[in-house]
């Protein structure tokens, strides 16, 4: 990676030392993003018009781009896709050809590029290679009590594990000191991934015990998503910090570039803290200050966060090792940081960790929130910012709640995106008349990604309940159960019920144009 100027390097301190500039600096990196963007727009436009205004060569583009749309539309048509998917895409480009077909093309229908999949892969596969992988799949796990397990370790590629610890937080204020105090005991290795990291006390706290850890000859790792830190890090933040100590490595995910790009579709949307490979942290909670409410921007920020010690961590190092592997030039020797596997007594806890991709037609993540809802024979409560379910999700929950199974979904009282917050109160109508409580976060905006089955098991990490997060981005998430942090996730659910607002049909009823409005939008929601 390149070196950071000295220059470079006390720009960046002023930057991020005052606050006003900081911001400047931030927006006006943001907006010139915009401005590219537009500009093609501009581009497109000015060239339809240009054919529109010769009737010959309007005539010819027309025929050519109609042409184009019945092939692309077979296509989608052809693909291993959700048929809700499918469909956005098809009237978008039969209704809009000339917009519609550029858009499928620069958006690639989600899909990583080829070169993103080969890199990975080969990562993966070179992970593979230099571990010797116990076989996580006995017997027990073939029974139906544990088939999620099964198939977590057939399609997400990691094991399950019968010992160790695993603590669940309600809320950032609880999980930032544990944190802290983990990073404090660091000896040989911190590797850290989140969508987003920005300047404040959070952020600030964490960075200063990092360079301190890495003064004492501590491995420092840092990945995180340049989408999601462009409007709250600097531009060449990853330099800045690696120019602090040599134990430092930094690497951004999938850099912005100001035009359409297929890539940009896909962002490491993983949270994840491991402290030489004995304690990791994951959850909905990322390194930025309203996550544990000491900067407020929509009411009180409710999220939640896992930490989990023992064998289990070896999966999280796994997950960071491959990413890192496969776009840095100078990869690292994964079984440096891998803990040997000591054999534990069994304490009937299950600890699955696993992550999802869009490398693949399988999103794992959804398979095994929908392997719970299918499961629950009592009740299934929820936590997501987002509802915006294709109709294989959706019918799964309205099944359990038609036969009988309590269902509580809670969502934000305040949003955090208007258009999105529109699309998930579209899809409370056809969940509530099977049956489906509701509920909206009075006190402000829940970013907590959780599912609790039958007060049994439970599902916490980045997984939101939307096409994006389900099919697009890369996400990571823990399978848990047999142990006192699912009672937890249950107690944490019944104190939210408690103070949030049940969603009726009268309380959430639309007029004409308001349904109107909400039935276009639920038409492109796959694409938003």
């Amino acid at each position: 990676m390149r070196k950071l100027s000295k220059r470079k390097k006390k720009w960046i301190e002023r930057t991020v030392a005052n606050d006003r500039s900081y911001k400047i600096v931030l927006y006006n990196r943001f907006f010139l993003f915009l401005l590219a963007v537009l500009w093609q727009l501009v581009g497109y436009a000015l060239l339809i018009l240009a054919f529109a205004y010769d009737s010959t060569i309007g005539a010819t583009v027309q025929l050519v781009v109609g042409v184009l749309a019945i092939l692309f539309v077979l296509r989608i048509i052809n693909r291993n896709e959700r048929p809700s998917s499918k469909l956005s895409w098809i009237i978008l480009i039969l209704i809009f050809p000339v917009f519609g077909v550029p858009t499928y093309l620069f958006s690639g229908g989600g899909r990583p590029t080829r070169d993103m999949r080969k890199k990975i892969a080969r990562a993966k596969a070179e992970n593979n290679k230099r571990l010797e992988k116990e076989d996580a799949i006995n017997e027990e796990t073939r029974s139906r009590e544990n088939a999620i397990s099964r198939y977590l370790s057939v399609c997400g590629g990691y094991p399950v594990y019968k010992s160790g610890t695993i603590d669940y937080y309600k809320c950032g204020e609880e999980a930032f000191p544990e944190m802290l105090a983990a990073l404090e005991k660091a000896e040989k290795f911190i590797l850290v991934e989140y969508f987003i990291i920005a300047h404040g006390k959070m952020w600030n706290e964490i960075l200063k015990r990092l360079v301190e850890k890495a003064m004492q000859g501590v491995r420092v790792r840092i990945i995180y998503d340049d989408f999601g830190c462009m409007v709250t890090l600097p531009p060449k933040y990853e330099l800045y910090l690696e120019s602090l100590h040599e134990n430092i490595k930094c690497m951004t995910f999938n850099d912005v570039v100001p035009f359409f790009s297929v890539r940009m579709n896909n962002r490491d949307h993983r949270k994840m803290l491991v402290i030489d490979g004995k304690v990791a942290f994951t959850g909905g909670i990322n390194l930025a200050d309203e996550y544990i409410n000491e900067k407020e921007r929509f009411g009180y920020w409710k999220d939640s966060a896992l930490k989990i010690t023992g064998a289990a961590v070896n999966s999280f190092t796994e997950m960071f090792f491959y990413m890192w592997n496969a776009f840095r030039k100078d990869k690292e020797e994964l079984r440096e940081y891998i803990l040997p596997q000591e054999t534990e007594k069994e304490t009937g806890i299950v600890i699955h960790p696993y992550d999802d991709s869009p490398l693949d037609n399988i999103s794992v993540g959804e398979s095994a929130y929908v392997d719970l809802i299918n499961r629950a024979s009592k009740s299934v409560w929820i936590f997501t910012p987002y509802l915006v379910l294709d109709d294989f999700l959706r019918a799964s929950l309205c099944q359990a709640a038609l036969r009988g199974v309590d269902v509580r979904i809670v969502t934000p009282g305040i949003p955090d995106k208007k258009t999105v917050y529109r699309l998930t109160r579209a899809n409370y109508a056809p969940l509530m008349k099977s049956g489906v409580k509701i509920y909206e976060y009075a006190p402000g905006f829940i970013h907590a990604k959780s599912m609790v089955c039958d007060g049994e098991a439970a599902i916490v990490g980045t997984i939101n309940l939307d096409y994006r997060s389900l099919y697009h981005h890369f996400e990571n998430a823990v399978y848990f159960s047999g142990c006192k942090a699912v009672d937890e996730v249950k107690r944490d659910c019944e104190e939210t019920f408690a103070i949030s607002k049940l969603c009726t049909p009268e309380n959430t009823k639309r007029g004409f144009f308001g349904k109107l409005i909400d039935s276009m939008l639920r038409v492109f929601e796959t694409l938003l």
